[in-house]
């Protein structure tokens, strides 16, 4: 039997991600591999492969746009939304209550990979004794490790459902 070809990531409701065990999300399934958090028609979110804390997320839109400045006004809005849904996933699955969201346009600003694409980084307490700690790190400047895959397809799990009931709250808050 032939082996099944990667697929690109396809988009599915927010409110009601595939159970964790779907094909659809399967990361070594995907082109490229990736542990999807969140995938409409616009946008895509999904774990750093190469952290810099537990639940270290990039969103980013499915068209190719290299800056900021080139995404449409609907992939804006979109952007928008899903950074604050994604932030608020990201303190109930994690626990931690302070992160940085981080974007860069071109080479000057750090831009690695020329794909705009927001970094949502949960950051721990980073105070020890009154004073920051030496791992402090601003900016997403720090210290990375690989992404360790048996945990990350629990944590991408624990956000999907973080964002499904994230989605659920604000729309009985009328906020969607």
């Amino acid at each position: 039997m032939a082996e099944e070809e990667p697929k690109i990531i396809p988009p599915f409701d927010p409110g009601h991600p595939p159970p964790a065990d779907s094909p659809s999300i399967d990361p070594f399934r995907l082109a490229p591999p990736a542990f999807v958090v969140l995938s409409t028609p616009t946008l895509v979110a999904f774990l750093d492969i190469l952290p810099l804390s537990r639940g270290h997320l990039l969103l980013c839109p499915r068209a190719h746009r290299s800056k900021l400045t080139d995404v449409t006004s609907h992939e804006a809005a979109e952007l928008g939304v899903y950074l604050r849904v994604l932030s608020a996933a990201l303190v109930r699955a994690t626990g931690v209550k302070d992160w940085n969201v981080i974007q860069n346009n071109g080479a000057a600003a750090a831009q690695v990979v020329k794909h705009v694409h927001y970094h949502l980084i949960p950051r721990p307490e980073i105070r020890a004794s009154g004073r920051f700690s030496e791992s402090f790190t601003m900016f997403g400047r720090g210290v990375r490790e690989e992404l360790d895959d048996d945990e990350a397809v629990v944590l991408a799990e624990q956000i999907r459902k973080s964002v499904a009931e994230v989605l659920e709250i604000e729309a009985r808050k009328g906020k969607l």
